[in-house]
């Protein structure tokens, strides 16, 4: 089995991971777009997010869920800290995996939220869960790293009980402006699939039609930043300080930067949002 693609994602976050982990601290994925109208920080407008997917999939004390892609874990021990339930966050990379344990201890959490560094490919069949055996499942931006995402949502419904949900935010293209089509979005979003380790960036809809074809019922859809730019927590001033990072393989950050701020300013990458009940 061919796992070069999800090798490649691990690798990127040995060098990722760490310059991430400075620039943006415990929460990775973007806000909510009111709450960051309102004033409120990247790390307040994330956990604004995180607790409307926590409400969507009514997810309580005592029950067990699955955050997949879990970064250095800030999201993951939220949903904890917000429902009462048991979560357990897993990705391919153990320095992640190893930092969320670290955080989760000092949120005094260690005993409702677990960390598993899986393997490459595990994500296609999540065989260490059994069938209906969880409350939900989630993603923050992680999904977009996967090549067979199709893959994942099989998996994702086998494990939920029914009626359960599976509830994700994740990067996608679209078309915007005066820029419709396919050849006019690729030269933006090429670039970002190249260098942040992206085998293609999905749209909304193939998101919702994957999940529709997995067996879910998909009740959201959405685009969190309709008909505007989407900067979210990054904006093209750099204050978080992406141009002047400095460390392993920082050109490789420094590129992120650069063609992610052009998809941005040219309206072709934004952010979706989904909830689908198994």
């Amino acid at each position: 089995m061919n796992s070069t693609v999800e090798r490649q994602v691990r690798e990127y976050y040995d060098h990722a991971g760490p310059a991430y982990h400075a620039l943006m601290g415990q929460f990775w994925h973007h806000g909510d777009l009111a709450a960051e109208q309102a004033g409120l920080s990247p790390e307040d407008a994330a956990k604004a997010l995180a607790r409307k997917q926590v409400e969507a999939a009514n997810l309580r004390a005592g029950q067990t869920a699955l955050d997949f892609g879990s970064g250095v874990g800030g999201t993951t021990v939220h949903m904890a800290e917000l429902s009462g339930a048991n979560v357990v966050g897993i990705s391919n990379n153990e320095w992640l995996s190893a930092e969320a344990r670290r955080y989760a201890a000092e949120r005094g959490m260690g005993d409702r939220v677990a960390f598993l560094t899986v393997g490459d490919e595990d994500y296609k069949t999540l065989t260490a869960w059994p069938d209906a055996s969880l409350d939900m499942v989630s993603f923050y931006e992680s999904v977009c790293h996967l090549p067979e995402k199709g893959a994942f949502f099989e998996a994702a419904f086998r494990v939920l009980k029914p009626g359960a949900r599976l509830v994700g935010v994740d990067w996608i293209r679209r078309p915007f402006g005066e820029r419709r089509t396919e050849e006019e979005i690729a030269p933006f979003v090429r670039p970002v699939e190249e260098v942040i380790s992206i085998p293609r960036l999905g749209s909304l809809e193939e998101y919702r039609d994957a999940m529709a074809a997995a067996g879910f019922v998909v009740e959201v859809a959405e685009d969190l930043f309709p008909g505007v730019e989407c900067w979210g927590s990054t904006p093209p001033d750099d204050g978080q300080g992406w141009g002047e990072y400095s460390g392993e393989r920082e050109t490789v950050i420094h590129a992120g930067k650069r063609v992610l701020d052009a998809a941005r300013a040219a309206g072709v990458f934004s952010v979706g949002r989904w909830v689908a009940r198994r």
